[in-house]
């Protein structure tokens, strides 16, 4: 056999190996597993694009972001079925219904007293307040605090859009959305749902002269998620968020939203080097620059943390929020004089500052910010879902896995607050993760003049200055 004869096989053997690598990155990249998170996902929906790359591009890891997203979800239920067990014991001592005492940290597992709707008993979920968990062969079940959220990311992905029309929202509404009770709808969810019933469409649900209820608390439970929606791309969240906010939230309910929102946001480039309360105190503070000065949100938010920064105990500062502005009705909040049912218990202020408090003294500590949120009184399942979703975000499942010790059920049922979804409305994480990652996908590729890199799966966004 010659010298040339030689090479020419050697060659054909290279390119016969070549072929059979191409062939088998390609099986990776198209591979739809529910269960790996080291498979490259790819959106059959999604003509993916290769753009002009830069030095300065933020690199954000896909795989990463699924892992993070898992977390969230994860994050969120126990947190919002741990709030569940004492929303509305402790609302204070105004008007006709009187709550006693507030929640101190010493009543951390000891029995739960009844809520302000409990007849004189304790929570059906759990006799003392302590963490509720979903154990491994189990269902989380959907509430208010997920439910919406889940409703929002499937109709982005269906409809193929990162920004939702008031028509699109109001159809998503309807159909997955009972009309008869129990149908877990309240204040101003259930006025703007029965709005769109009678044929109004976003914002007209929130308007004040259409909605009665635009300054409760619904808003800021069901669209943070939006933030995660736009790694590194806050103005972009706020600007996916702003209808689905004003379906139901108006005036400073509308700014408490949207301060969530881009928190959210932030929480998608936090500094790797810092630790979690160092990232938890710049982003609060930060978030807190896009709230006017003149507005109660802007003034609550300051009350807690100088309060935080003086060292006072959040049992205290909680207390003092209370007689500020529920008993004194100070800086503008006057839900008070309206006189509402259980004084405005449901009101977007009094629940946005003690989620500052739990945001704040939890110091980024998913436990600790959870204990907070739940001892700290209200509708207290609103602000540990907001910040467990959050930090369980940051953590990523593993973490949120590490913080308790444990692993937890993968499932998660829509279908016990919703209608009308596939599998009978029986879901994973990590189905919802990977939907989550698709949605970015889109938002990156038309809405960020990024580029989603199949090869290295990673998310090439520019850089703005």
């Amino acid at each position: 056999m010659n010298l040339f004869f030689r090479q020419y096989l050697k060659i054909v053997f290279i390119c016969i190996l070549l072929l059979f690598h191409l062939s088998c990155k390609n099986k990776t990249l198209t591979s739809q597993s529910e269960t790996s998170r080291d498979k490259i996902l790819i959106d059959p929906n999604l003509n993916y694009k290769t753009t002009t790359r830069n030095a300065s591009d933020i690199i954000v890891d896909r795989a990463g972001y699924y892992n993070k997203l898992y977390g969230f979800w994860l994050g969120q239920c126990i947190a919002n079925w741990t709030g569940l067990v004492t929303e509305m014991d402790k609302i204070g001592n105004i008007g006709a219904i009187k709550t006693g005492p507030f929640y101190t940290r010493d009543d951390w597992g000891k029995p739960d007293l009844p809520s302000i709707w409990g007849e004189g008993e304790p929570s059906s979920i759990s006799k003392t307040i302590d963490f509720v968990f979903e154990n491994n062969d189990g269902i989380w079940g959907a509430d208010d605090d997920t439910d919406i959220e889940y409703i929002y990311q499937h109709l982005l992905y269906t409809n193929k859009t990162s920004i939702l029309t008031g028509e699109q929202i109001k159809e998503g509404w309807l159909k997955h959305i009972k009309a008869e009770e129990e149908n877990y709808l309240w204040v101003s969810n259930q006025t703007a749902f029965d709005l769109m019933q009678n044929g109004l469409i976003p914002p007209e649900t929130s308007l004040p002269k259409n909605n009665p209820n635009f300054d409760m608390i619904d808003a800021q439970l069901t669209t943070e998620i939006f933030g995660f929606f736009a790694p590194s791309r806050p103005e972009l969240a706020l600007k996916m968020a702003y209808l689905p906010i004003r379906t139901t939230a108006d005036g400073h309910a509308a700014l408490i939203a949207e301060f969530y929102v881009n928190l959210y946001a932030l929480a998608t480039t936090t500094n790797g080097n810092t630790t979690p309360k160092e990232n938890i105190i710049a982003m609060a503070k930060k978030g807190r620059k896009r709230l006017p000065a003149n507005s109660y949100p802007a003034k609550m938010f300051d009350f807690v943390l100088h309060s935080y920064e003086a060292g006072i105990p959040w049992e205290q500062t909680r207390d003092l929020l209370y007689q500020k502005y529920q008993v004194n009705q100070e800086d503008g909040y006057t839900i008070t004089s309206k006189k509402l049912y259980c004084n405005g218990c449901f009101a977007a202020g009094i629940n946005f500052g003690a989620s500052i408090i739990s945001l704040l003294y939890g110091e980024g500590d998913l436990i600790r910010t959870i204990k907070i949120g739940t001892l700290a009184g209200w509708d207290a399942d609103n602000p540990t879902a907001t910040w467990g979703g959050l930090i369980g975000f940051m953590l990523g499942k593993e973490g949120v896995e590490n913080a308790f010790n444990r692993t937890f059920a993968t499932k998660f049922n829509i279908h016990r607050t919703r209608q009308n979804f596939p599998n009978n409305g029986i879901d994973t994480f990590d189905n919802m993760a990977k939907k989550g990652i698709f949605i970015v996908d889109r938002a990156v590729q038309e809405h960020m003049d990024g580029e989603v890199d199949l090869i290295n799966n990673v998310w090439r966004i520019p850089r703005q200055y």
